[in-house]
């Protein structure tokens, strides 16, 4: 596991703290304490995933807690999927969707654009239920490549926080030899992740500052897998190279327990 970072450092190198978690529920991290956690993090920029509410759901601290501005954009079936960013600093433009009307409808991609760079909060489908959600993790994929390009391309900084739904190397997972087969560690997974990072020029922000690191930022609920931290890698913060060089410190929280996944945090210079 990865050092974890409890309070952000008092430096003026602290350029900016980005956190992202898949929260499996907004309303059951909240009963958990997750946004009195939040409160003592100093973020300056979080990235939400799964909300599973819609807007008549949220609260007051949901919607914005203090000191931040929230954005969401909600799947349109109730209880699933949904993605959010707070951010301090009010964002110059937000575009929630990919303009892809049967991505949008499960809400899970919300861009938040500052002065030179974009922060995106992403959701990739599982495929973990079957042959016909993997077809549409795999259509998914196809239709975001161009996007995640174009954006390389565009001449920002960019910064995709979120959960990707894929281990990408054997060190991503600890029973990695078991799970060949299966969604999430399947080898077309891993050669379009490897894609992104080697032909696409975006970069594996953890994997940078932690290169030899086992470490996990999701557990099944089967089996203590928690407990044991028999876990897979699948959330991360995917940059395009100069912001992912501003990376000086990333670590993976699992001192409480808000979700099945674990709040990754990241310091930029």
């Amino acid at each position: 596991m990865g050092v974890i970072i409890m309070a952000r450092p008092h430096s003026p190198e602290i350029f900016m703290r980005i956190i992202t978690i898949n929260l499996n529920g907004i309303r059951s991290a909240a009963n958990k304490g997750f946004f009195a956690w939040l409160d003592e993090q100093d973020a300056d920029i979080v990235c939400l995933q799964e909300l599973r509410a819609q807007a008549a759901d949220m609260t007051q601290q949901m919607l914005a807690p203090a000191g931040y501005r929230g954005y969401f954009h909600y799947a349109e079936k109730k209880g699933y999927s949904g993605v959010g960013i707070y951010c301090r600093e009010k964002p110059q433009q937000v575009t929630a969707g990919l303009g892809i009307a049967e991505f949008d409808a499960e809400g899970r991609y919300l861009c938040a654009d500052f002065a030179g760079f974009s922060v995106v909060s992403l959701y990739l489908p599982s495929g973990s239920s079957g042959e016909e959600r993997q077809a549409v993790k795999f259509k998914f994929m196809v239709a975001f490549l161009p996007h995640l390009r174009a954006l390389r391309a565009s001449g920002r900084e960019v910064l995709v926080c979120g959960d990707w739904n894929i281990a990408h190397q054997e060190i991503d997972l600890k029973n990695w030899r078991g799970n060949q087969k299966n969604s999430g560690f399947l080898p077309e997974e891993r050669a379009w992740l490897t894609g992104l990072f080697d032909e696409a020029g975006f970069v594996d922000v953890f994997r940078g500052v932690h290169p030899e690191l086992a470490a996990y930022t999701w557990w099944s609920n089967r089996g203590q897998a928690w407990a044991k931290d028999v876990g897979w890698r699948i959330d991360y913060q995917i940059a395009t190279p100069g912001i992912a060089a501003r990376a000086q410190a990333a670590a993976i929280y699992k001192a409480q327990h808000f979700s099945d996944h674990a709040p990754l945090i990241v310091d930029y210079t």
